[in-house]
């Protein structure tokens, strides 16, 4: 009941950002949302650079892709924003620094529901898998000072990033708290899920991930 009401809230809170992403942002998950409906194989992940949430870094997501024909989302246009994963700008998360391994993100928000718990699984499993597996935390659309209060009193050792606007989230589908991606390295999506995971479950997920990663370079 508590996984259903999370997601529904979810669905209430992020469609104002699905609404006024979509008829900006298609990129390659189409209209579906993360974790429920089935993605493309293989799906490039489009690019983001955010804050790190902890830092002083102030503004909101970069989701300039470097390849703007094929990603089919926004590019630099008259501001000239260099593409997310070119910038070089101190306190800021590029994604594509994480691609060099398996990478889980956590997509999550407190705003109409309460995933900040379900951090808490995620952290101890990053730290159980670090060195291995990238983690990422990314929060969508809280007060900053509420995130950084969260890891202060959570004492999270995972990055964990702010969208401060929901552009990341409104590009990558997501619909529900938490969203789960779990990525190949070079990132392209292995699979996603929905709702909250216990411990033991995040850990059955990554296992899998490391598996398919294995076979995937084996093929």
């Amino acid at each position: 009941m508590k996984d259903r009401y999370s997601i529904g809230v979810g669905l209430l809170f992020l469609v104002l950002v699905a609404i006024a992403s979509i008829h900006t942002l298609s990129g390659g998950g189409g209209e579906d949302t993360l974790g429920l409906d089935r993605q493309p194989a293989r799906w490039p992940l489009p690019e983001f650079a955010v804050p790190a949430a902890a830092g002083s870094l102030e503004g909101d997501a970069n989701v300039a892709q470097d390849d703007c024909e094929s990603a089919a989302v926004p590019c630099p246009g008259a501001d000239h924003r260099h593409p997310a994963c070119r910038i070089t700008t101190p306190g800021a998360i590029r994604v594509c620094d994480l691609f060099d391994r398996p990478l889980v993100i956590s997509f999550w928000f407190t705003k109409g529901g309460d995933c900040a718990a379900q951090q808490d699984v995620v952290d101890a499993v990053y730290q159980r898998y670090r060195g291995r597996v990238n983690f990422l935390s990314l929060d969508v659309r809280d007060g900053r000072e509420t995130v950084r209060e969260l890891i202060r009193q959570h004492g999270w050792k995972l990055p964990v990033g702010y969208d401060r606007d929901g552009a990341v989230a409104g590009l990558y589908r997501v619909g529900g708290c938490p969203t789960f991606a779990y990525v190949y390295p070079g990132g392209t999506l292995e699979s996603a899920s929905i709702g909250d995971l216990t411990a033991a479950q995040l850990s059955s997920r990554v296992r899998g991930l490391l598996d398919a990663t294995r076979a995937a370079a084996a093929s």
